[in-house]
């Protein structure tokens, strides 16, 4: 018999051999009917895999991301398959699951794919899992291998780089590719699918190999499934942050200026100014100091800091200067230029906690392939800022930037989210600096305060910086599209490498700790996030303009400037449509520019003394008439509710 720990940490005995559908037949059949995927011990298996050891067993359905990760995986053997039979002579090469589907690279030679395609291709991927034929793992020899694929070039190199005794095949129905596995039990569970698109994509990402065509498509359980999926991407197209930032006016890019240099419009750059205002004042309220740092350093001090052996590679290139041996690199990081702000004068244990906060711009080398609207650029701003603490003030003062994170969170409307405890690669050790015992001080303070909050966090392994563990808020947006947004990080590192001193209670001189945060991540990317969130309906205390002036004809104009003075005069921000048009044409532009309130003035109005209000996306709802004060009551009211007032 062997011992089975299923993950609510139950023990369940079976004969040795039993396999993973076994397991979940035991625990309900209803279950097992929804079972597709297994990992036993931290592998993944097949659902038919025998079991012959004690072990940790999990097992999952299509509503886990590691079912999910099955189902594309297989999908992708039935559209090789399908390939093949619909173009012969093709050569296959890797086919894996990605967020949201699959790929699959194909060397395709003289033959040629497009779009008028798909619908074959789709059709013979259905008729296929209709046969419901079982995915199965047999183990060959490196030689029979290589005789299977003599003649795909693809094959035989990666066959080359294994192991005799590791080689895997799958087959299914009259298919075979080398695979290693992690598939759904049979064909028929795909119901639906789609070919999304197809793209170059140079063998193993060099540039140097051959270009392949590389295909991509999603399945789905259920026809309703990729129905409600294909209806999220075109609102996904709707929300597009590029397309928004263009027609709102508030970013552009040029290609004289450069790949991924944003340009900030007015409009945008008052956005961006309201951004960092908001957090300024709750950062000054909370302790912090702001400082400036230069947009260049010394490359010593990144080579100091251990970003130049880390992120060398994709800096800039060095900046020399006319002295022989000096090199320079754009700011690729700020923690290194805080630190030796630290460094200016010493410190007693009574002058910590130092918090010091900056806007400060960064540069780093993105792929021109990489690089995308603002989620990626090659030139941000954080909005960065470094603690420096004694190690008994830690726990306090991470506690308070969650506190600083979440008031963020609630007045820009992010309600849904979880804070993933981001810790060392259990095996890799090499890619991190420091020593074991400060690494585990740093993940325990963060592991215990996330706690001491009632966070909802998970955990993920590998994820940390080179130089100490983080708490990443991870952020669902509108769309339920998840998205990392702010981050906290312990540091035990860089205080030595950078040799920070305070002098503490006993007169000896000690190491700080110090704390990363950084709520929005990069303005860049985080106004991205909030554009696509709210399709551009920001909360109304972020907005552009609040307000709009339509005038019914030009005998209304002077009227229209008086309640121009009137608000501003109440700092609510707007502005006059006086052209020459339909009001009716007017109110669709400021739907457009999605302005939350149109003022409409005319005859009444002006003899009253008051404004006609129609609200962004009420269409059909009516107006109401109100006083300039009333109006300005009913702006102020609703900023109360979404900015929330910061604490200490």
């Amino acid at each position: 018999m062997i011992k089975i720990t299923l993950p609510d940490g139950s023990i369940r005995e079976f004969a040795s051999g039993v396999t993973p559908m076994e397991v979940a037949k035991n625990i309900s059949e209803g279950f097992a009917r929804n079972v597709i995927s297994a990992s036993f011990n931290g592998t993944t298996i097949e659902t038919e895999t025998p079991l012959t050891t004690d072990g940790n067993l999990i097992l999952y359905t299509w509503n886990d991301a590691e079912g999910k990760k099955a189902f594309w995986h297989s999908t992708s053997h039935v559209m090789a398959q399908a390939l093949e039979e619909l173009y012969p002579g093709i050569k296959l090469t890797l086919g894996p699951a990605i967020a949201n589907g699959f790929y699959y690279d194909v060397d395709f030679e003289d033959q040629k794919i497009s779009e008028a395609d798909f619908k074959k291709i789709e059709d013979r991927i259905l008729e296929i899992s209709r046969g419901k034929y079982d995915f199965k793992m047999r183990p060959v020899s490196k030689a029979e291998a290589l005789e299977m694929y003599k003649d795909n070039v693809y094959k035989t190199e990666l066959i080359s780089n294994l192991e005799d005794g590791t080689i895997t095949f799958c087959d299914h129905a009259t298919f075979t590719d080398l695979c290693r596995g992690g598939h759904i039990p049979n064909t028929g569970i795909i119901k639906a699918v789609k070919i999304m698109s197809v793209a170059g994509a140079y063998w193993r990402g060099d540039e140097k190999n051959k270009q392949l065509t590389r295909v991509y498509g999603t399945s789905f359980p259920k026809q309703k499934d990729l129905t409600e999926y294909l209806e999220l991407l075109e609102e996904a197209k709707r929300r597009d942050h590029r397309k928004l930032g263009k027609e709102l006016e508030l970013f552009a890019f040029s290609q004289k200026v450069g790949q991924g240099l944003p340009l900030w419009l007015p409009k945008g750059a008052a956005l961006r100014d309201r951004l960092e205002q908001f957090l300024k004042r709750a950062q000054k309220k909370a302790g912090y100091e702001q400082v400036v740092s230069p947009h260049i350093g010394q490359k010593e001090l990144y080579v100091t800091s251990g970003h130049y052996a880390k992120y060398g590679a994709d800096s800039f290139q060095p900046i020399h200067t006319p002295a022989e041996g000096e090199e320079f690199l754009l700011k690729p990081m700020n923690c290194p230029h805080h630190c030796e702000i630290y460094n200016v004068r010493p410190w007693s244990y009574k002058d910590l906690p130092k918090r010091y906060a900056e806007f400060g711009t960064v540069y780093r080398y993105e792929q021109s392939g990489e690089l995308h609207g603002l989620t990626r650029v090659r030139g941000f701003t954080q909005d960065d800022a470094h603690i420096f603490c004694t190690p008994e003030q830690l726990d306090e003062e991470f506690k308070k930037v969650i506190d600083l994170v979440l008031y963020v969170f609630g007045s820009l409307g992010f309600e849904n989210f979880t804070a993933q405890i981001s810790l060392r690669d259990q095996e890799d050790r090499e890619k991190y600096i420091g020593t074991d015992e400060n690494w585990e001080k740093a993940e325990n303070a963060i592991i215990n305060a996330a706690k001491d909050k009632g966070l909802n966090t998970v955990v993920e392994y590998g994820e940390a910086a080179f130089y100490g563990p983080k708490l990443d808020f991870m952020v669902k947006d509108a769309l339920g599209r998840q998205w990392q947004l702010g981050t906290i990080q312990v540091d035990y590192n860089l205080p030595e490498r950078f040799e920070l001193t305070y002098k503490g209670a006993d007169n000896e001189l000690h190491r700080p700790v110090m704390i990363h945060r950084a709520p929005f991540g990069s303005m860049e990317r985080f106004i991205a996030i909030l554009l696509e969130h709210t399709a551009g309906n920001f909360p109304l205390w972020l907005m552009p303009e609040q307000a709009i002036i339509l005038s019914l004809s030009e005998k209304y104009e002077n009227y229209a400037k008086k309640v121009l003075d009137l608000l501003e005069n109440h700092e609510i921000r707007a502005l006059i449509d006086n052209r020459n048009e339909t009001i009716g044409k007017k109110i669709r532009d400021a739907e457009m520019q999605k302005i939350p309130f149109m003022l409409i003035v005319g005859e009444e109005e002006e003899k009253n003394g008051t404004i006609s209000i129609r609200r962004h996306g009420q269409e059909g709802k009516g107006n109401i008439t109100v006083s300039i004060e009333e109006f300005a009551s009913i702006v102020d009211e609703e900023i109360k509710k979404t900015l929330k007032v910061f604490t200490v």
